[in-house]
């Protein structure tokens, strides 16, 4: 099996479930015609019994095999979103991301981030939220994640070394309002928008006065 299959094999196993559009951008983005050559050995694994696909979709979703959750199941599209999130990332600098896990676990602590992540400098535990919760239930999960930052666990749990805790990142179309006097909270819509929040402002031109005589 070439290098490239096992790559896409051990993707699915960490993203769940792909699209024939997501695998292609992230396989075949650097070719002419990457829905193409993804459609080709996307079929070539799947004749082979390496993945299996929910073909009632378009584009066809992809999975390991098997499957790590319900190929027909309402969690199939959060992960899906998942997996648009990391090729956001990827887009603005795939250089920049260091480590990323999908439902991360970490021992005798209740907390399970959709992603935990070393970007650009900084930890993250992200919330991709593809259905809108309540502001309570929301707020619920951010004690949870206070209470992780105060046991100090986490700097025994994480598979990076950092002095401060993570910054709990919510992407979401709906902004909660929630806050937290332990846990730095971010709130975008996507990666652009965090980006566009972070770069610095152009300063004005500075007033010169030119004195003649």
């Amino acid at each position: 099996m070439r290098k490239r299959d096992l790559e896409i094999i051990s993707t699915l196993q960490q993203f769940r479930a792909m699209t024939r559009d997501q695998v292609a951008e992230l396989f075949f983005g650097h070719t002419k015609k990457k829905a193409l050559n993804a459609n080709d050995v996307l079929k070539r694994l799947r004749d082979r019994g390496y993945i299996e696909a929910d073909t009632n979709r378009q584009p066809y979703v992809y999975f390991p095999k098997p499957a790590r959750i319900k190929t027909n199941g309402q969690k199939v599209d959060h992960f899906l979103k998942i997996t648009d999130f990391y090729l956001q990332l990827r887009g603005h600098g795939e250089k920049d991301l260091k480590h990323f896990a999908v439902e991360s676990q970490f021992p005798n602590v209740d907390v399970r981030p959709d992603v935990c992540m070393f970007w650009r400098g900084s930890a993250f535990f992200v919330e991709v939220q593809n259905t809108q919760y309540t502001a309570k239930v929301m707020q619920q999960k951010i004690a949870r994640y206070e209470a992780f930052a105060r046991s100090e666990l986490w700097r025994e749990c994480l598979p990076f070394k950092v002095k401060r805790f993570p910054a709990v990142w919510i992407i979401a179309d709906h902004k909660y309002n929630v806050s937290s006097e332990y846990v730095r909270i971010i709130q975008t819509k996507d990666v652009a928008q965090l980006i566009a929040m972070t770069k610095p402002k152009p300063q004005p031109p500075k007033d010169i006065s030119i004195r003649i005589g």
